[in-house]
């Protein structure tokens, strides 16, 4: 059950908090809720991972082509800002954690911080849910990795390198613009790209392994973003890369579209046609093995551009993802004009 959270100021707290960027373009609002279980398990064969674990719903980041906004949907809000303002905080989360690692059939197998939030977004300089989850996993000598966009992780850094050397610890960092004015319009809430290479500096400086994520690429808009990225994120201590494909799931491809439109309306047009080209007409491929990659010519010079940079500046490949065998092969526009979409295996949020 959520339960909303309304506090009036306290006169005698002595702490305070201050945004590190500009605040959120919509009034947050916080619900608190007692989980049931705190790790998700993974089963599609196009993610690495089999567990993941999410403090909070939502995210304050108001990222617009972000994939988990019809998750929201389960909950009664909306795909729009109430995605980005109505977050739901898992209050007892590390409790679950420990349970949970505490089990004897318990395998000692990593979990992924982020999937459907950014687990260091504003909220957790309140609630610190992540770092006690950290400590938990760090008690246990429990390996783990962090997806995330906030600075807010340099907090954490002396306690992911110890949990490094313990027991393994990775944090991948997503920039996917180098451009920060394209970015503020996608990513309304995000930190800066320079602010993450910030963080992703740091976290190498204090001993924790550091990747980039230029994630997700979008055909027309930042594609051509991916040398310069890649070439800040080595300089900064990144040894690893990975990219994926934007997706746009249910809802989220009204938000994804009505902002370029609104905010870069003379490349809107353009933007939507480069997705459609790799997606075979559509703006969407759910299929298992296919909703990350894209297909045919544009898309592919896409990957080389990647790929070549990445060699060039000694960066490995990570996060491959193969589509299982049963999985029929993504689609080439150029093959498909006309042709009747296909089904294919189940998809994720009912898309």
């Amino acid at each position: 059950m959520l339960r909303r959270v309304e506090n009036p100021p306290n006169p005698f707290l002595t702490q305070h908090r201050e945004w590190l960027g500009p605040p959120p373009a919509v009034e947050v609002e916080v619900f608190e809720e007692q989980a049931a279980s705190i790790l998700s398990k993974n089963d599609s064969p196009d993610i690495s991972f089999r567990w993941s674990l999410n403090p909070y719903r939502g995210c304050q980041h108001a990222c617009s082509y972000c994939y988990a906004r019809p998750t929201h949907e389960y909950l009664g809000f909306g795909a729009g800002t109430d995605f980005d303002a109505r977050i739901v905080v898992k209050v007892n989360a590390p409790e679950l954690l420990e349970r949970e690692l505490s089990r004897r059939s318990w395998r000692g197998e990593p979990v992924v911080f982020s999937g459907v939030t950014d687990c260091y977004q504003p909220l957790e300089s309140v609630y610190g849910l992540t770092r006690r989850c950290l400590d938990v996993c760090l008690r246990r000598r429990n390996p783990v990795g962090i997806v995330t966009k906030s600075y807010l992780i340099v907090r954490d850094a002396g306690l992911l390198a110890e949990l490094a050397r313990a027991a393994g610890a990775e944090v991948w960092v997503s920039i996917p613009f180098a451009d920060a004015r394209v970015a503020r319009v996608v990513e309304r809430s995000a930190p800066p790209p320079q602010r993450r290479l910030e963080a992703l500096k740091r976290l190498h400086e204090a001993g924790v392994p550091v990747g980039v994520m230029v994630a997700p690429i979008i055909p027309g808009l930042n594609d051509r973003d991916i040398p310069r990225v890649l070439e800040q994120a080595a300089e900064c201590g990144a040894r690893r890369a990975t990219y994926t494909a934007l997706r746009l799931p249910g809802s989220t491809r009204e938000v994804f579209l009505s902002r370029l439109r609104q905010e870069l309306p003379d490349r809107a047009r353009r933007v939507e046609q480069r997705i459609r080209d790799m997606r075979g007409g559509e703006l969407n491929d759910p299929r298992f093995g296919c909703r990350m990659k894209g297909g045919g010519p544009y898309w592919e010079s896409v990957k080389a551009l990647f790929e070549n940079t990445a060699k060039r500046l000694g960066m490995r490949r990570a996060f491959e993802t193969e589509a299982a065998p049963a999985s029929p092969p993504c689609r080439d526009p150029a093959a498909e004009a006309g042709s009747v979409r296909g089904t294919g295996q189940l998809p994720l949020f009912g898309q």
